[in-house]
């Protein structure tokens, strides 16, 4: 009788419970996935962010570098500071979203309590494999940059003006 009432409203629906939690569910799996989408694009944007601050600075500090490369310094130190550098802004910056991230999400799941949801869960593994990936992604980022600098001629790089 419901269904035939309701026959002439395009909008509305006459759902069970487990039909009503199914297109609910859906729709909340959309929403994720358009979230993922957007955290790959971010991080896209900040490897692209470090390669592009990695080359502005050994271009900027190629005297430095060739002063460090003529006193002594091998072509793997010159690498190995370069990556440390890297992983150094990748993790700060992990470490940064994190915080403000738990800082806004805790009261907002603790606000939304009154509607029913429960406690606030932290998944600290996957805040782990976060900090490790932008580990990762700190070093892969820094490859070119420090290939770069690593070949850097010391007598050229002092010279240069």
């Amino acid at each position: 009788q419901i269904e035939d009432v309701t026959k002439q409203y395009l909008v509305v629906q006459i759902q069970d419970r487990e039909e009503f939690k199914s297109t609910v569910s859906s729709t909340i799996d959309q929403m994720l996935v358009t979230l993922y989408a957007l955290l790959a694009l971010s991080l896209a944007i900040a490897v692209l962010g470090i390669v592009n601050t990695l080359a502005l600075s050994v271009v900027e500090r190629k005297k430095e570098i060739g002063m460090l490369r003529a006193v002594g310094m091998a072509r793997s130190q010159v690498r190995r500071s370069i990556y440390l550098e890297s992983t150094y802004i990748a993790v700060f910056g992990a470490l940064l979203g994190v915080v403000l991230g738990l800082a806004i999400a805790i009261p907002l799941v603790r606000t939304l309590a009154y509607w029913g949801l429960e406690g606030v869960v932290i998944p600290w593994g996957l805040i782990g494999g976060t900090l490790v990936g932008a580990a990762v992604v700190g070093v892969v980022a820094s490859l070119w940059p420090a290939i770069t600098a690593a070949r850097t001629r010391p007598l050229e790089a002092i010279v240069e003006s």
